[in-house]
């Protein structure tokens, strides 16, 4: 079991004339007519001021006085891939909320309401947050504010314990929707014990196990100004700005080395076809992904994989929702990305059918993945997903919440303006050619990974067929570990 053609017998039928296929096919698309670019207009990245701080703080400041807000968003580089226990960095993050320099949490949100502001806080894969949103003329009291949530939280145990218990009510409730944890259970899959495979969320048995202590020697290992950044986007005068960040964080000092997760070596080779079975005795429908790795989020082919994915499952009109939705009737919606880390990432296909149609829906989206390899890409297509694609992009960078975002995902996985600068001209670049090649080197065809979540009983000699199974129950803590 170890390509994608040759998981189910249907398949096995393609793989046979997928050589040649690829290559007449995929030949004759080389030679439609030539590519039709439709202009959406240009779009950069908002002009801004970056500099680092003495105490190695980094700072963007993007004035943009359409409207007279302003978000400001710090990221720490700190997430669930350095856990030392499941859980610990995003608990940490969300503590940042429950009290700090004397002032009661409740006391801090009330403070908040009544300005109409917002402030929230947590953790990701690799970095953790703390971002607010207000109205420009209350800089003096929430950009102090912010100041002493990040630089001195109090960590109250009493608040901590209610926190605890929401946390570990919410993991139980999730689990009651599959497609909501579904795709924890697939990075445990694809990584196993590397960091990667962490869930930010922690489980039921970690976080009962978390003490307040153990939040603060997280916050001192990396909470520290060298391993943070701050973006502020909004109505602001940027010489102002920067005077009063200066004097805001200009004293905060770092405790100890950081130690950096190791994420590039060690991640597990997928040598054959592996199966997640999560059984929800209750279940109706089954739910699965299917997929493997992925890339890291600076990889330079990061926006022609966009484009491709596009085609194959990024829009209502993809190839995965017309077959399985449109014309089979098998699934609401089905789906496919990639999920891109620091120093990898996934590729996924998603979606979800009656218990009675899971054979049938996972066969046939197997057989429209293999597309991309039997057929491959017809310039119409590429052109029309060009065109989808450009004119998606620039209204994911209209407002400070959306720009801050960016600004600190540059700053969190390594990428600069020109993934923004250069999007027009990479997309309208693509050729049919470069699909041939990006397909071949980036989507995933050998040794596919599966998580289904379902009635285990009745599909498990269904998961069987797909590779080597493993099944747990949904109900067991933790996401398959």
């Amino acid at each position: 079991m170890n390509t994608l053609t040759n998981l189910s017998n249907r398949s096995n039928k393609l793989m046979a004339a997928m050589a040649l296929g690829s290559i007449l096919m995929l030949s004759a698309c080389s030679s439609t007519a030539p590519s039709k670019v439709v202009d959406t207009g240009s779009f950069n990245v908002p002009s801004y001021e970056q500099y680092v701080l003495d105490n190695g703080l980094t700072l963007y400041l993007m004035p943009q006085k359409e409207v007279p807000l302003i978000t400001v968003n710090a990221v720490v580089r700190a997430g669930a891939v350095n856990d030392t226990t499941a859980g610990v960095a995003s608990m940490t993050a969300k503590s940042l909320l429950l009290g700090s320099n004397g002032k009661s949490k409740s006391e801090i949100e009330l403070m908040v309401d009544f300005l109409g502001a917002s402030i929230d806080a947590g953790a990701g894969k690799e970095g953790s947050y703390l971002e607010a949103d207000f109205m420009a003329k209350d800089s003096e009291t929430i950009l102090p504010l912010f100041q002493n949530l990040l630089l001195s939280p109090n960590f109250d145990r009493k608040e901590f314990e209610k926190l605890r218990q929401r946390e570990i009510g919410g993991l139980s409730q999730a689990k009651e929707s599959p497609r909501s944890v579904i795709s924890r259970y697939f990075d445990k899959l694809i990584f196993g014990k590397h960091p990667y495979g962490n869930t930010s969320s922690g489980n039921r048995s970690s976080l009962a196990e978390l003490e307040a202590s153990q939040l603060r020697a997280f916050y001192k290992s990396y909470y520290q100004p060298s391993n943070t950044a701050i973006t502020l986007v909004g109505d602001f005068d940027v010489a102002q700005m920067k005077a009063n960040m200066e004097a805001l964080f200009g004293q905060w000092k770092g405790s100890e080395p950081i130690v950096k997760a190791e994420l590039k070596s060690a991640q597990p080779k997928l040598d054959k076809s592996q199966v997640l079975l999560v059984n929800k005795g209750d279940a109706v429908e089954s739910t699965f992904l299917i997929g493997g790795k992925g890339i890291a989020r600076d990889n330079p082919d990061y926006v022609g994989l966009q484009v491709i994915n596009t085609i194959l499952g990024g829009r209502f009109t993809s190839w995965l929702n017309d077959e399985l939705r449109v014309n089979a009737g098998l699934t609401y919606g089905a789906r496919s990305g990639f999920v891109a880390y620091s120093e990898g990432g996934v590729f996924k296909i998603s979606t979800f059918t009656k218990t009675e149609t899971t054979k049938e829906t996972i066969d046939l989206a197997l057989k429209t993945y293999a597309r991309l390899w039997e057929t491959g890409i017809d310039q119409e297509t590429l052109d029309s997903a060009k065109a989808y694609v450009k004119g998606q992009f620039p209204p994911k960078y209209e407002t400070s919440g959306q720009l801050a975002g960016l600004l600190s995902d540059m700053y969190l996985y390594g990428f600069d303006d020109s993934f923004i600068n250069d999007f027009q001209s990479n997309v309208d670049g693509l050729t049919l050619a470069e699909t041939q090649r990006l397909i071949g080197k980036y989507f995933p065809q050998k040794n596919l990974q599966f998580v289904l979540i379902g009635n285990g009983e009745k599909i498990k000699h269904i998961a069987s067929e797909y590779g080597e199974v493993t099944q747990v129950d949904i109900e067991a803590v933790g996401f398959g570990g």
